[in-house]
């Protein structure tokens, strides 16, 4: 009995999407195109427009973002790098001061492009209107939620910029590889401002930005590996965990602050422009049914 509901379950399950992948792979080209324009976001040059018109409202007050940017990672790094260091004296061949430090870098960046798409986004969104007024010149709405992703990835590129920096008179980035980190932070930057431009298409007040820090953001920084290695922790949470953008994010500074390359980083790559393309395409989807439909 039970395992005719399973059966009827899945059933139900796959019939509609075997259905629509039928209606895909064997309807005629125009129709393809139809349905490619309806899922694929439409970008042009015109969101670098959208990205200039944030940029230059941003250089108003960028020093105190960047500040505001690097205070908590700064406190973590002074608070617990110098309050646990006498206590730990090796964590995986390195002291744990060079051991927190690569992943700050990486959390600098989420930090940086969740706020400006979080709140930032939701109040040109809502209270501004500025996305009504963007999208009545030939913008159009998908290039302006492109635009809000770039305009978020430079930010967090910016702040974590400046992290590195403040690490570097720490002497705590030992390694040239550590060259190579802003490409990462560019696609960190990417993951976590296409992650909040998803949430924003979801929220109906400001006080919804709640769950996602506490539900969303919280557990994937704690469960990064920032703090401690993940492989003191049951096999089940490393599981759980390799699906956490940060997690990933956080391996592949690490790896080239220290110099310690392993192809396993290229798979970290990978796993991060593939979730963020996937994210960034849905978010395109609800922005627009949010605004246009």
């Amino acid at each position: 009995m039970i395992v005719k509901e399973v059966i009827h379950l899945v059933e139900k399950i796959a019939t509609p999407i075997i259905l629509c992948m039928d209606r895909i792979i064997f309807c005629p080209y125009e129709d393809k195109k139809m349905i490619a324009k309806g899922i694929l976001p439409n970008i042009t040059y015109r969101c670098c427009w959208v990205w200039y018109r944030n940029l230059v409202v941003w250089t108003k007050f960028y020093k105190s973002s960047i500040v505001a940017n690097l205070g908590e990672p700064l406190l973590y790094l002074l608070a617990l790098g110098y309050g646990f260091s006498p206590l730990i004296s090796d964590v995986n061949g390195m002291s744990y001061m060079q051991f927190l430090a690569p992943g700050l870098i990486a959390y600098t960046a989420m930090n940086s492009a969740t706020y400006e798409c979080t709140f930032g986004a939701y109040a040109r969104m809502t209270a501004q209107k500025t996305y009504n007024a963007i999208i009545s010149t030939p913008v159009d709405i998908d290039e302006v939620v492109a635009g809000e992703v770039l305009h978020g990835t430079t930010k967090a590129f910016f702040a974590s910029l400046a992290m590195m920096v403040v690490l570097s008179l720490f002497k705590l980035i030992p390694a040239i590889t550590a060259l190579l980190v802003p490409f990462v932070v560019l696609i960190t930057g990417f993951v976590f401002a296409s992650l909040a431009m998803l949430f924003t298409s979801f929220t109906q007040s400001w006080d919804f930005f709640s769950y996602y820090f506490t539900l969303l953001i919280a557990p994937l920084y704690f469960l990064s590996g920032i703090f401690f290695p993940l492989s003191t922790m049951p096999k089940w949470v490393t599981d759980i965990a390799w699906f956490n953008p940060l997690y990933h994010s956080v391996e592949l500074t690490r790896g080239l602050v220290m110099g310690n390359l392993r192809l396993v980083m290229i798979e970290d790559a990978l796993w991060l422009l593939i979730f963020g393309s996937l994210v960034f395409v849905y978010a395109v989807a609800r922005i627009r049914k949010r605004i246009i439909v």
